[in-house]
């Protein structure tokens, strides 16, 4: 097996952590974020975008590989899908933050709705996560998980309407 694979696809190793190696590769996108908007501030969203794409090629790659490799068709230690799909249910909070000079601290509910919602989302597969999810390969391995986060992030967004009352609610 391409050792090289294998790091990618478990991020290094999150996916071997019980129980629950996709919450924990959910997990391992919030250090990212911290960092990135450390880094670098309030173009941090569009950084995040790319590194999303960079997620994306390198998770179907690494993916495929391991599967040739007799890993299977989804296995549970890729968690490389669920940190880009985490990421993308975060973009609301990280342009939120950026766009208006806050801390992504002061974000706080937007952070757990991020995580709750993703999760939730992948877990329960409605609709085109469960399509996606039928998919066979490594484009069905990522896809239902950047679906679950654009589901999610949508969800942050209308949650974030109506806490702000933005939505007239």
């Amino acid at each position: 097996m391409s050792k090289l694979a294998h790091f990618i696809g478990t991020c290094g190793g999150v996916g071997h952590l019980r129980p629950a190696p996709g919450t924990w590769g959910s997990a391992l996108a919030y250090p990212i974020l911290f960092l990135c908007h450390v880094l670098f501030g309030v173009g941090t969203p569009y950084i995040l975008i790319a590194l999303i794409c960079l997620l994306v090629g390198a998770g179907l790659w690494a993916a495929d590989r391991m599967r040739r490799d007799g890993w299977g068709e989804d296995p549970s230690e890729v968690v490389i899908d669920e940190v880009a799909g985490q990421l993308i249910a975060l973009l609301p909070i990280s342009f939120g933050a950026a766009n208006n000079g806050v801390s992504l601290l002061a974000l706080w509910p937007g952070l757990i709705a991020a995580f709750v919602l993703f999760r939730l989302f992948d877990i329960w597969k409605p609709g085109p996560v469960g399509w996606a999810d039928r998919k066979h390969g490594a484009i069905g391995l990522m896809a239902d998980d950047l679906i679950a986060g654009v589901m999610a992030a949508i969800g942050v967004i209308i949650l974030a309407g109506i806490a702000h009352g933005a939505l007239g609610l």
